[in-house]
């Protein structure tokens, strides 16, 4: 059995923010970004630049890691482009903890 190798990236839109992928072609998935032909979040924010990216063995655990990024803080993106790996767990504890006193509010 053989599987195709997956890619989870981050762009930074042109108004600051980030948007996170998936897919298996990561050279054609950023042109189309580039285009205007990729998500809406990204068309509205051209040009958009690749700031990360991981890649994997399969595609489903690159659609998983991308749905992890998604769920997290801005801070903790930052922390994870810049390579900074001891710092996410205290980023991701953090986060839960406001999450936390949203949730008693």
């Amino acid at each position: 059995m053989t599987f195709k190798v997956g890619y989870t990236y981050i762009l930074e839109c042109s108004d600051g923010s980030y948007y996170t992928g998936s897919t298996v072609d990561i050279e054609l998935r950023v042109n189309q970004h580039q285009e205007g032909k990729g998500a809406n979040h990204t068309k509205k924010r051209l040009p958009v630049d690749l700031i990360y990216f991981e890649e994997y063995h399969r595609v489903d655990l690159a659609f998983y890691r991308e749905k992890q990024i998604q769920g997290w803080s801005r801070r903790k993106k930052e922390a994870l482009i810049e390579g900074k790996f001891n710092d996410l767990p205290e980023l991701a504890k953090a986060y839960r903890d406001i999450e936390d006193y949203k949730k008693i509010r």
